[in-house]
C-alpha cells in the first residue's frame, strides 16, 4: 500500500475543488502540512467571485493565509523556464511557481489540472 506524503502544495485547482466539498479531496483536509501562495489565494477568489460568493474572499485569505510560502527570483526565473519548456501545454505562471514552490519546499504537488497528471512530484486527483 502506498503512504502517502505528509506535505503537499495546494494549487488552485485543489482549493477549489475543495471548496466544492468534492469528496476525493477530503483526506487531503487534516493530518498533513498544507503550504501554497498568494498567487493560488487570488485565483481562488476570482472562483469565488465569478460563483457569485466574492464575499468569501476576505476570509478565505484569513483562513489560507498562513500556509503561504513566498517565492524569490530565483523562483520566478525557474517557473519562467518552466512555463516555456512546456509551451505547448499553456501551464499558468501562478501553476509553475507552486510546481517550483512544491519542489523547493519538499511537498508533492496537488492538483487535478490535466497538464499534470504524469509529472513529477505531483499528486493528481480529479
Amino acid at each position: 500500500m502506498k503512504t502517502k506524503p505528509h506535505r503537499f502544495y495546494f494549487d488552485t485547482y485543489a482549493l477549489i475543488e475543495l471548496g466544492k466539498g468534492n469528496s476525493n479531496y477530503r483526506s487531503y483536509k487534516e493530518g498533513i502540512s498544507i503550504i501554497l501562495n498568494r498567487l493560488n489565494l487570488l485565483e481562488f477568489s476570482y472562483f469565488l467571485f465569478r460563483e457569485g460568493k466574492g464575499e468569501d474572499s476576505k476570509e478565505t485569505f484569513g483562513r489560507y493565509a498562513r500556509y503561504n510560502v513566498d517565492f524569490d527570483d530565483a523562483d520566478l526565473i525557474k517557473a519562467a523556464g518552466m512555463k516555456f519548456r512546456f509551451l505547448k501545454q499553456r501551464l499558468s505562471f501562478v501553476d509553475c511557481i507552486g510546481y517550483i514552490l512544491a519542489k523547493k519546499n519538499g511537498a508533492k504537488f496537488l492538483t487535478g489540472d490535466e497538464h499534470f497528471r504524469n509529472m513529477d512530484n505531483v499528486e493528481f486527483v480529479k
